[in-house]
């Protein structure tokens, strides 16, 4: 096994990749909290889950499933328990 130096370009990619991952968790965490500290009414809690959304799209496109996975249910369980919908 050879260990070949990765090029500039991958490198770049790579580190931009990572810094949306970074401001994408930044959006959820902050998303959450205000969520979570009954800041919103349940209708502009769901269009801020929208729009951190379509940021999301933005950062990286064709990604929708993903969102739908991993961040959605933390969102859905956040407006659930802030508004007692259980």
């Amino acid at each position: 096994m050879t260990n070949k130096p990765i090029p500039e370009d991958l490198q770049q990619a790579i580190r931009e990749e990572n810094r949306n991952l970074r401001y994408l968790r930044f959006l959820v965490d902050l998303a959450l909290g205000e969520i979570r500290a009954g800041r919103y009414t349940r209708t502009q809690a769901e269009q801020v889950v929208e729009n951190i959304r379509s940021q999301a799209l933005k950062l990286f496109p064709g990604k929708e499933l993903a969102f739908d996975l991993i961040y959605r249910p933390k969102f859905q369980r956040a407006i659930t328990e802030t508004f007692r919908l259980h």
